[in-house]
């Protein structure tokens, strides 16, 4: 058997800055943060210097917390850009195309702070390409600093590469920094950043040899996170701006004493916790134990199938009281199943009675910390019922954060519950760091600074105010409300500010004049239209969106509405709209769909299982056996689902009944979650959820044919809906894979040359080949070039290719 790798990557034979006849010869991040608001724009050019029409990709990636708000591509002077519509409309509009095999997917989430956004278009020889996509984003401040993360990783030498951010604070400025995960000593000079008064300036534009490897290497150090961070002065605890008839209040005071603080630890010690995800827990607890003040007060709550507690009520971190609990928490183990319920109870009642018997102070701020890595099946199990118990027993007192560990999880469960209860989920990734990402989340929650704020604003002159209490204000963090304002004739905003601290009430006011605020901002240079007015935009529809998720019925449909409306007049690309870009392919209009990945979507356990058919016979002279698709099982035990297709017959089963169908039949079937359109004679399209689409091609061939017979194509559409834990043999390469094709040189077929391929640290032979593409022409099919991996894919795939062998098309184990 032989493995494919497509499409081809010629750096070695080609001009250092050329990649498979494509030259990217210039890239420009251009960033323009004003008041904390980001307004990025990302500028790729390339032309094809081949004599024959080449594939150009544009493929950046973004941070999750932004939104899209305009993309376009020029080939040769004409534009076509992207129009962001309804999610429904646009989901109508592709359900049209899908059958015909015309549409792309083009974001997908691409790791634990970004999405990938990608598109690529063919053009002719000589022609050029210029991509532009801008996204926006309100920068967050966490231990006492805004981040802009820009990740840069063009994969080739550029001669025109550069990033520019201007900032405009109208506070002042008071430290900028800027780093790169790729600097190295030399490129650190590259870097040039700049800050006087309310201005800040960072450049990076290296030249193509600073951007080398090496010195004669032509591949790129440019691969990885470049960082921006940045504060501003802080003479009064607030800030108040106001631009055509929008403001913004940002909230930050310090120099204020810490409350002491009571937290309850509730860990996850079921069975499926076993191995890394104990071992880290242990390591992140013991770390937290360190950083944890003596005027605090903690407990630990461990459930399993049982649940079990460390003490019988919160005790005072005593130099005595944590060595005991480190030493406890080196003896956690797991076992048993995950009675969520019964361990987020107890530490709920824990924490109730400690305030009822005045055994911890009035004056204190109260958190719980939930780590699981699974879904509840003993005790109480029903999510739902678990969300109504633990909000009537928090009663709204104390905030409850949900540490998500892993993707084995019900992350819309555990974030509605965290929501519910004045708290945030975070997913934590299973890997080497995982102990450092918990020490991480505690450590924005360590410091809280104070309780019950409330902002208040002339209730008769403004008005679609955004969230304007919160239980907790955190040292280094920033509360940011905004609105809008409806008396025209307001010459000065006061904002009023009450919250509890660690000693005694506390209120701070702050006023601005309206005018005067104006007109200062809008003399400055940075300023990118009715910035205030977005920045409210954003922040509206990011908390309607999140108040959605834990509304039913009318109450939902309302939010949803109100933030689509948004969402659609200010052209933010968000969960409820998408953007569609039309795309010139082969003559024709290609439509592709921008969506926005929604952390913690429903997850389906899909498995894809085929059964490799051959020819009829093997030719004397076939040196590799042709082999073939003669069946597809598709499985997915949420939706009690078993689909088999054969060229012969499709078979449908969907819980105890079982429908057959013919490849003569025209079928288009939708029920709870699931979309099966069966085109006579052509394909099927299966579709679960707003999950990936599969598309199964009947590919028939002559019936006298005396070596091939009728086989099919397995095809995925939206590829970027699938989830990182997508695996098997063909499933493993719908990750992005990096790898070099060097040292190319005849072999022995004069038409095949080898060459050497570097992938996955390994250094292989492969041959050139070509491969047939049934997407565009199911018939015929279109030659792609290929690289030929040897024995069967050998320091290709994971594992060896029998570790991918299943004794029937529905069976769940492998050999």
């Amino acid at each position: 058997a032989a493995t494919a790798i497509w499409p081809p990557a010629l750096k070695a034979a080609l001009p250092p800055a050329i990649v498979n006849g494509i030259e990217i010869y210039s890239m420009k991040i251009d960033s323009k943060v004003t008041s904390r608001f980001a307004h990025n724009v990302i500028t790729s050019r390339a032309v094809n210097r081949a004599n024959v029409s080449k594939e150009v990709v544009f493929d950046v990636d973004l941070p999750k917390t932004a939104f899209i708000t305009n993309f376009s591509m020029t080939i040769d002077g004409v534009t076509y850009p992207g129009t962001i519509k309804e999610k429904e409309v646009a989901k109508k509009q592709y359900e049209k195309a899908v059958s015909r095999g015309q549409t792309a997917g083009l974001v997908r989430a691409s790791g634990r702070k970004t999405e990938k956004f990608t598109v690529s278009v063919n053009i002719a020889a000589a022609s050029k390409v210029t991509f532009e996509l801008t996204y926006e984003e309100l920068l967050k401040r966490n231990f006492g600093k805004y981040e802009m993360l820009i990740k840069v990783k063009p994969k080739q030498l550029i001669n025109h590469f550069e990033i520019q951010a201007n900032i405009f604070e109208p506070q002042g400025i008071s430290e900028l920094e800027a780093q790169g995960t790729f600097i190295t000593n030399d490129l650190s000079q590259v870097i040039k950043k700049s800050f006087s008064g309310k201005k800040g300036h960072v450049s990076f534009k290296p030249t193509i040899d600073q951007q080398r490897t090496c010195a004669n290497c032509s591949t790129s150090l440019l691969d990885g996170d470049f960082t921006i961070k940045y504060d501003v002065k802080r003479d009064s605890p607030g800030d108040l701006q106001i631009v055509n008839g929008y403001f913004v209040h940002f909230f930050a005071p310090t120099n204020l004493p810490n409350f002491p603080k009571n937290v309850i630890f509730v860990i996850d010690i079921s069975g499926s916790m076993s191995g890394i995800g104990i071992q880290q827990t242990r390591e992140a607890l013991l770390k937290i134990l360190e950083d944890i003040r003596e005027d605090d007060y903690f407990n630990f709550v461990l459930f399993g199938s049982d649940v079990h507690i460390w003490k019988d009520t919160l005790v005072k971190a005593t130099a005595e009281n944590l060595k005991e609990a480190k030493d406890f928490v080196r003896a956690i183990d797991t076992r048993g199943m995950t009675n969520l319920h019964g361990g987020l109870m107890k530490g709920i009642e824990m924490l109730t009675t400690a305030f009822e018997t005045n055994s911890v102070s009035k004056r204190s701020a109260s958190i719980i910390i939930m780590l699981t890595d699974g879904q509840p099946n003993e005790g109480v199990s029903d999510p739902q019922e678990i969300q109504v118990n633990v909000k009537k027993a928090i009663q709204g007192r104390y905030p409850l954060y949900n540490l998500a560990f892993g993707y084995g999880i019900d992350y819309n469960f555990l974030e509605k519950m965290a929501l519910e209860n004045k708290g945030v989920a975070r997913r934590i990734y299973p890997d080497s760091d995982s102990a450092i990402q918990m020490e991480g989340f505690y450590e924005e929650v360590a410091n809280p600074m104070l309780t019950e704020v409330e902002l208040n604003y002339p209730e008769n002159a403004i008005s679609d105010l955004t969230q304007n209490n919160f239980k907790h204000y955190y040292d280094g963090s920033e509360i940011v409300v905004a609105g809008r304002i409806t008396d025209n004739d307001l010459n000065s905003l006061t904002a009023d500010v009450k919250a509890q601290g660690a000693e005694n009430d506390v209120t701070f006011s702050e006023q601005a004049d309206v005018e005067e605020t104006a007109k200062a901002l809008q003399e400055q240079e940075y300023i990118f239209g009715d910035y205030i007015e977005r920045l409210w935009a954003y922040l509206t529809i990011q908390q309607l969106l999140e108040k959605r998720t834990v509304a039913q019925g009318e109450e939902k449909e309302n939010l949803t509405a109100e933030a689509l409306e948004l969402s659609l007049k200010y052209k933010f690309v968000t969960p409820l709209t998408s953007m569609v870009v039309t795309k010139p392919e082969d003559n024709e209009d290609k439509a592709a769909i921008a969506d926005k990945p929604v952390e913690g979507t429903d997850i389906f356990s899909i498995r894809v299982n085929g059964q490799l058919i051959g020819d009829k016979r093997v030719s004397s002279d076939a040196k590799i056996q042709n082999t073939y698709f003669g069946k597809l099982g598709i499985e997915n035990k949420q939706l009690e689902l078993k689909l088999e297709v054969t060229p012969e017959k499709i078979t449908l089963q969907k819980g105890r009944k079982k429908t057959v169908f013919t490849w003569l039949d025209t079928v288009t079937l939708r029920q709870e979650g699931l979309t099966v359109i069966i085109n006579r004679k052509k394909n099927l399209v299966l579709s679960m959820g707003d999950g990936a689409s599969f598309v199964i091609v009947l590919h028939n061939v002559w019936k006298k044919h005396p070596l091939h017979q009728d086989f099919l194509g397995l095809y995925t559409l939206d590829s970027h809906k699938l989830s990182e834990r997508t695996h098997g043999l063909l499933g493993q390469f719908f990750h992005h894979i990096d790898f070099n094709i060097l040292e190319i040189h005849p072999g022995s077929d004069p038409k095949k040359p080898d060459a050497t391929i570097v992938i996955k640290n390994n250094k292989l032979t492969v041959t050139r080949g070509w491969q047939k593409d049934y997407r565009k022409d199911p018939k015929h099919g279109i030659d792609i070039p290929c690289w030929f991996v040897h024995n069967n894919g050998a320091g290709l795939i994971d594992g060896v290719h029998t570790d991918y062998i299943v004794s029937n098309i529905f069976d769940t184990t492998v050999n």
